[in-house]
């Protein structure tokens, strides 16, 4: 909850100064005189509660979404020694890392593949493909856990919610002040919204997002340096370290949905600019300067 304040409380500084940013420029004196009736602090007040709306509808739905998407199995009650194994190891590593068991689930692929989601660290599920664990040891399947383990104690899925919010009210805010413009200034409609501004505001909408997105992505990729050491710490770098070899040697891609991209193991291959991952050659590198540092 603490983060949660600190971000949100981050959120409205944030607003308050483009706001008085724009009025010390004569910004909104600047639009009157050329008029455009534009109410700044109205537009950011309104962009920024939709767009974390948004992100917050996506962070509280993820977990069940999740089991959908991916068909996952939850254990409830083990079918066999390998389910047994799983469950007790996450409740081990959760223990260790203070956090509430999360779920446990298995999803069917071939390929190797682990992912974390839920809306806050003591609901949380973490689930692994069939392929993980007919391709890896258990110390190496025990490493990915850890890695999963880590990013719901470290509250990876609130912070990339509360990151997206932030990107889209700014998404939100800078294409709607573009299509009012150009509806004003170039098309010179006096009251209301003209055809224009909602055609340049969803073409601005879209290009902002392309850009938000790479921002969003960035933070990802650096949580996942941070969720390879927790899992070294729980599993051991070496094992860490074995289990991301595992995953760059594996020529299998798995096929996840795009909009699992965020909370899948491996990014795929995808343009370095909107990767959630980093490549796995920069992740076993980092792991390998922790043990000589």
């Amino acid at each position: 909850m603490i983060r949660i304040a600190l971000f949100l409380g981050t959120n409205i500084a944030v607003i308050f100064l483009i706001s008085l940013t724009f009025r010390l420029l004569g910004f909104e004196s600047l639009l009157q005189q050329n008029g455009v009736d534009l109410n700044i602090t109205a537009l950011i007040i309104y962009s920024s509660l939709f767009g974390f709306i948004g992100s917050f509808v996506s962070l509280f739905m993820s977990k069940q979404m999740a089991k959908m998407a991916m068909r996952v199995r939850v254990i409830t009650e083990p079918r066999n020694e390998m389910e047994q194994w799983l469950v007790s190891t996450v409740g081990r590593q959760a223990n260790w890392a203070g956090i509430e068991k999360p779920e446990v689930g298995i999803f069917e692929s071939p390929a190797p593949n682990a992912f974390a989601t839920g809306w806050n660290k003591n609901d949380a599920l973490v689930a692994i493909s069939t392929g993980l664990y007919d391709n890896m040891n258990r110390k190496e399947v025990e490493a990915v856990l850890g890695h999963e383990i880590s990013h719901v104690a470290n509250g990876d899925m609130v912070t990339l919610a509360l990151i997206q919010g932030v990107v889209n009210t700014f998404v939100i805010f800078l294409s709607r002040v573009v299509g009012f413009l150009v509806d004003r200034l170039v098309f010179k409609v006096e009251r209301g919204h003209g055809p224009a501004f909602w055609i340049v505001s969803m073409v601005a909408q879209m290009v902002f997002s392309v850009l938000a997105m790479m921002i969003v992505m960035w933070f990802s990729r650096r949580r996942e340096f941070r969720a390879d050491k927790g899992g070294a710490a729980i599993a051991g770098r070496e094992n860490m370290i074995n289990a991301l070899q595992q995953l760059k040697a594996s020529h299998e891609n798995p096929k996840l949905p795009e909009e699992m991209a965020a909370l899948a193991f491996n990014a795929g291959k995808v343009q370095a600019l909107f990767a959630s991952h980093p490549p796995l050659d920069e992740r076993i590198a980092a792991l390998q300067q922790v043990g000589h540092s």
